[in-house]
């Protein structure tokens, strides 16, 4: 074993971390949470659902994974993403007692933590953490791409709100890429969705309009591939997990808007400032990791602090490609905007692959990031994400990656245990300490 010094002992305390980028992104999210109180206040001063006039008019929830939020924006129709809301439970500390809420309700203790802790505060009809209202839902868009889950959650959605539902049919990618039969299938339910959208929004569709919003989407995409590139550089100027984090709610919240498009120019200059004076996430970066699938996010900040606690910062994340994966090539097409929508629906967003092109993903990871190492987070609540990691964990050890898996929860505290936590992350990265240090004799 190495001699102990400054270098390879693990830093005592904890970290803090900020930013600009982190200051921005409150401000975005906070802003949503306020156009969708508007909206609720303007439900109360009316019984019509929406109300035409100015500003957004209505809501419509859907999910993240290769979402068609460009087609609402055209309707000036906000985007409400229940995982967000049952995320924002979480890293609050809140989320438990909506989960037993629900589990009185009839939801099994197995069900996906996000359905659970989003649809029992929905049933309460509280307050947000921000002091506001989630309106009523003029439309439930249930755009399934890989989960099944969310067709029940959508379901359930719909009947206790009384707003239609909408299901997009997306099917499951098996090649490298989509056929132009399935491109034209997904293109066809979009014009079927139109319709339905002008009548709830009072607005009429304006192909000119969704080109324009495409084009700011595909701006925003540059910068977050251009961002996702910075974390090449050692050390890193991001942590690729936890910070990609605060980044996705833009991402998805604000995709298609001169906002989004600022809020990844800001960060973008952020990162290239940090990596032209040498400054990295992670004070003395000693491992980097690629991690996959979701934080705990009742425990976000200590799980962040079992990484930075012994100088690892995750260069790449899965879970930071749920919405789309932009790194590697995919823009939406402004001369093509229903055409290039169905494409991300399709092929470029993790969750409609198959476990052999999440492989590749990894690898292209590990390899063109410059990765020492795998950290697998296996969420027990969440199957589209887990099932499958044990298999995961052999072909990347039969590969000689060396390969951390671990099992918490994304929502639920109950399943994650911090001394045991530790111990893990203590024995693996000691090992991985001791691997490279070896690696370095002559």
């Amino acid at each position: 074993m190495p001699e102990t010094t400054q270098e390879n002992t693990r830093p005592s305390g904890r970290m803090h971390y900020q930013g600009r980028m982190h200051a921005l992104q409150k401000e975005l999210i906070t802003r949503w949470y306020k156009d969708l109180h508007q909206v609720w206040l303007r439900q109360q001063e009316s019984e019509i659902v929406p109300l035409p006039g100015p500003g957004a008019t209505g809501a419509v929830p859907l999910m993240i994974s290769g979402n068609c939020v460009e087609l609402l924006r055209a309707f000036d129709l906000l985007p409400v993403y229940p995982e967000i809301n049952a995320l924002q439970l979480a890293i609050r500390k809140q989320a438990l007692e909506y989960l037993l809420k629900a589990e009185e309700r009839g939801y099994s203790t197995d069900n996906c933590g996000y359905v659970k802790a989003d649809m029992a505060f929905y049933l309460e009809g509280v307050e947000t953490a921000q002091g506001t209202r989630i309106p009523k839902p003029s439309l439930i868009l249930n755009n399934f791409v890989g989960c099944n889950t969310y067709i029940k959650w959508f379901e359930h959605l719909a009947h206790f709100s009384g707003a239609p539902l909408f299901t997009l049919d997306i099917p499951f990618l098996r090649g490298e890429e989509p056929d132009a039969g399935q491109v034209q299938y997904v293109a066809a339910q979009l014009k079927e969705l139109i319709p339905l959208l002008e009548k709830i929004s009072g607005r009429r569709f304006d192909i000119d309009r969704l080109r324009e919003i495409t084009a700011l989407s595909q701006r925003a995409e540059e910068l977050w591939s251009a961002i996702k590139e910075t974390a090449k550089s050692t050390p890193s100027p991001y942590e690729a997990y936890f910070d990609a984090t605060t980044m996705m709610g833009p991402l998805y919240v604000y995709r298609g808007t001169p906002d989004g498009v600022h809020f990844f120019e800001e960060t973008l200059r952020e990162m290239k400032e940090k990596v032209s004076l040498g400054v990295g996430a992670v004070p003395q970066e000693r491992f980097r990791v690629v991690v996959e699938a979701p934080p705990p996010y009742p425990y976000f900040k200590a799980f962040r602090d079992l990484f930075s606690t012994w100088g690892a910062c995750s260069v790449a994340s899965t879970y930071s490609c749920v919405g789309g994966i932009w790194e590697f090539g995919f823009r939406h097409d402004p001369k093509d905007p229903l055409g290039s929508i169905a494409r991300h629906m399709l092929v470029h967003n993790l969750c409609n692959r198959t476990y052999l092109q999440r492989y590749d993903h990894i690898l292209r990871y590990m390899r063109e990031w410059n990765a020492d190492a795998l950290i697998i987070h296996s969420v027990k609540s969440c199957r589209l994400f887990s099932a499958g990691h044990g298999d995961m964990r052999e072909f990347f050890t039969q590969k000689g990656i060396p390969t951390l898996y671990v099992e918490s929860d994304l929502e639920d505290p109950r399943y994650y245990s911090p001394a045991q936590m530790r111990n893990r992350f203590d024995a693996f990265f000691e090992a991985l300490e001791h691997k490279k240090y070896r690696g370095k004799q002559p």
